[in-house]
């Protein structure tokens, strides 16, 4: 988190915390809500992409998660809560071979945990930063370093089996070239409760969106 952040939050420590304004989709945009082009008070809202280097970067590096498995933005003393499409974050390969990974804020990842596979086929990883879906584009070569115990490559009638018929994937495992990581099945719908993070942050009973 960046200093004039950490130091924004010590001098005013009592500013309302936001919901609702901020959006990480499945690739790793954020969006923010916007009012609609009429501008009145009870005009709907509109998410419209963050498009700016300089915001997307700062947004980034002071993204962080509360003990509950609330993910937030700190907005200088405001802390602005995310709603999540999917998962808090997205990862992304860094490097092929052997296979390393980032978040979608450019954080390099140390340390792969855990892998999941859901019922659309989807590879959801687990890291010392915390749980991410895998970037779509990135996902065919992620399927690719699944594996049998002996390291042969995952042969297609398993692979649609683990993905249709929610197979058993007992036996395989996710094989960066460095590290083998057991997979395991997840429902998409469970993967908030299991992997600890929550979707939609709302605020506790009788206290504003602001």
């Amino acid at each position: 988190m960046d200093d004039i952040v950490i130091r924004a939050m010590a001098k005013w420590p009592n500013v309302p915390v936001v919901y609702g304004w901020l959006a990480l989709d499945r690739r790793g945009q954020w969006s923010i809500k916007s009012a609609s082009p009429g501008g009145s008070a009870g005009a709907a809202a509109r998410f419209e992409p963050v498009t700016k280097p300089k915001l997307i970067e700062f947004i980034g590096r002071n993204y962080a998660h509360d003990e509950r498995g609330h993910w937030y933005f700190q907005n200088g003393p405001q802390r602005v809560y995310v709603t999540l499409a999917y998962t808090p974050l997205v990862y992304r390969i860094a490097r092929a071979h052997p296979l390393s990974f980032e978040t979608h804020t450019g954080a390099p990842c140390a340390t792969l945990q855990a892998v999941w596979m859901d019922e659309a086929g989807n590879l959801l990883l687990v890291t010392e930063h915390g749980p991410g879906l895998l970037l779509d584009r990135d996902l065919p070569r992620g399927l690719e370093a699944l594996s049998y115990a002996d390291g042969h490559v995952l042969d297609e009638e398993r692979l649609l089996a683990l993905i249709e018929e929610g197979d058993d994937a007992a036996g395989v495992y996710f094989n960066t070239g460095a590290a083998s990581v057991p997979l395991t099945l997840i429902s998409s719908d469970d993967a908030p409760r299991r992997l600890g993070y929550v979707l939609e942050p709302r605020p506790p009973e009788n206290q504003p969106e602001c």
